[in-house]
């Protein structure tokens, strides 16, 4: 019998929303006939707002609960952001579909200054992120980095009521949600390298469920999966999630993939960037290598200590 019902695990943020949103309107278009719906799940992520992601776990703290309702059979499909996707898929599920990727970059909101270059001296920036938190403490050590969680709207709200300079958000999700104009500056990749898969949609669901799964062929951007390959086999050789700050894009150039990567220590004293080219074909060797001579440059000491530091702060 052919499936005349979708049921999209989300979720329920206002990002989250937009993105099933964007799946499920994508959906109705190719297929007029199909019923498409949403269950809102709460995951851990939206649960504990009040400590730093790389206390409370990294990597699946926006997808576990998502996951289990597919494997129980609640849902058909999840969304999510490709960058909250940890590298390893449970058992039963699959990566169905990775959507064309949006601005993978990272976003400054300061009304007040405008440019990163016009940030003051000690400057107080927000950012949830560890990736974010090395790489500006790189270019800039004077700046002092606070710990912003919360959802867009909060973050965006926090801003003024906590009295940040200035706080940075990935331009994708800001402009998603309709925020692009609060974006005062976009930093350079030369200076901040995305997350994995930042600014590109997942969407997850049952391995086996063919009929499903040929439904959402037509979502899958062949460019942007290449890329992924890349940046998601750099991530587990390094084996990062949230709670290690290291950032990776790959690009399609000229028919060739380039992959930069930069594996840095939290406080930016020590940095380590390298990049490769190679063809389309090999993107996930692409990434392995990359990530191997980062740790072989000094990565791994760097990993090595983030963890012990992790062990004596939980």
């Amino acid at each position: 019998m052919k499936k005349d019902t979708i049921i999209i695990g989300t979720r329920s943020s206002k990002l989250a929303l937009w993105q099933a949103d964007y799946v499920a309107d994508s959906l109705r278009r190719q297929y007029p006939g199909l019923r498409v719906e949403k269950k809102l799940v709460t995951t851990k992520g939206d649960k504990i707002l009040n400590a730093p992601l790389a206390k409370i776990g990294g990597k699946g703290l926006f997808t576990k609960e998502l996951e289990q309702d597919m494997l129980e059979g609640n849902i058909d499909i999840a969304v999510h952001s490709l960058k909250d996707m940890p590298v390893e898929i449970p058992a039963g599920l699959t990566l169905a579909a990775i959507t064309e990727r949006f601005d993978p970059g990272d976003a400054l909101v300061s009304p007040k200054y405008g440019r990163f270059a016009a940030l003051p001296q000690g400057a107080k920036v927000g950012t949830s992120s560890l990736r974010r938190k090395a790489q500006l403490l790189h270019a800039r050590p004077d700046l002092q980095i606070e710990d912003l969680r919360g959802n867009v709207n909060t973050r965006l709200a926090k801003l003024e009521s906590e009295h940040f300079d200035g706080i940075i958000l990935a331009v994708a999700g800001l402009k998603r949600l309709g925020f692009g104009d609060r974006i005062t500056d976009v930093l350079p990749r030369s200076m901040c390298l995305p997350a994995v898969g930042q600014g590109a949609l997942a969407i997850e669901a049952r391995d086996g469920d063919d009929e499903t799964l040929s439904l959402l062929g037509f979502l899958r951007d062949e460019a942007t999966v290449h890329c992924a390959a890349a940046e998601r086999a750099f991530l587990a050789r390094v084996e990062g999630g949230c709670q290690v700050p290291v950032g990776v894009y790959a690009a399609e150039q000229q028919g060739r993939l380039s992959v930069e990567a930069v594996i840095a220590s939290v406080d930016g004293a020590r940095l380590y960037r390298d990049a490769v080219q190679g063809s389309w074909e090999e993107a996930g060797q692409l990434g392995s290598s990359l990530a191997d001579r980062l740790l072989a440059a000094g990565g791994l000491a760097i990993l090595h200590e983030i963890g012990l530091l992790l062990e004596r702060t939980e």
